[in-house]
């Protein structure tokens, strides 16, 4: 039987059941010694501090803090973000660790490096990316704080995301396959810092 989205949202699965609150939300991850809740100048800072490589067999990320959202029908991830090193992600129409969606955020091209800088589909199998990959990255350079902000369209499947208030070309895509979905934070395989995220629905 076929669950309703509504109740796929509520109800999401993570192999790990490890928690954090920050951001006035709880978040769930793999393992909580792998992050850091702190604060920095007055704003509540999600640090993950720990790298992982994706499990054997296919090729998709698993470091990131997933947090529910009610079912929407728009969705905006705002957030400032700092990439410690090449790259961090965000997460979006999360249903289980096999299907769901990332903007994968990166100081490399797509053309550079084929699996950086787009959007990335996961459905039962490899990461697939979606996104077209000319375009220049996301962040000119890593280790400093930009402003990030993820758009999604759960009727259309549009997605866009903008930094500092610069679209992205790489990270747009169209995906109706998953609809909406929880939402997520963290890196591929690398580490990076969180502030001042929020999350709004309509």
């Amino acid at each position: 039987m076929k669950l309703p989205t509504a109740v796929l949202i509520a109800a999401f699965s993570m192999s790990a059941g490890d928690s954090l609150s920050v951001f006035d939300r709880e978040w769930t991850v793999r393992d909580a010694a792998d992050w850091r809740v702190g604060e920095e100048q007055g704003a509540a800072v999600l640090r993950l501090v720990h790298p992982r490589e994706p499990l054997d067999g296919p090729r998709r990320p698993i470091q990131f803090a997933v947090t529910t959202v009610p079912h929407y029908g728009k969705l905006t991830v705002e957030a400032d973000v700092k990439p410690r090193g090449k790259s961090l992600i965000v997460v979006f129409a999360y249903r289980d660790e096999a299907h769901f969606d990332y903007a994968h955020l990166s100081v490399d091209t797509g053309q550079q490096a084929p699996m950086h800088n787009g959007i990335f589909h996961v459905y039962g199998g490899e990461r697939v990316r979606i996104s077209n990959p000319e375009g220049p990255p996301a962040f000119p350079a890593n280790n400093r704080w930009y402003h990030a902000t993820l758009t999604h369209d759960a009727s259309t499947g549009a997605v866009d995301v903008t930094v500092d208030g610069r679209p992205v070309p790489a990270l747009h895509a169209v995906d109706v396959s998953l609809g909406a979905g929880a939402v997520g934070l963290g890196s591929f395989d690398e580490t990076a810092e969180f502030r001042n995220a929020r999350i709004s629905t309509q």
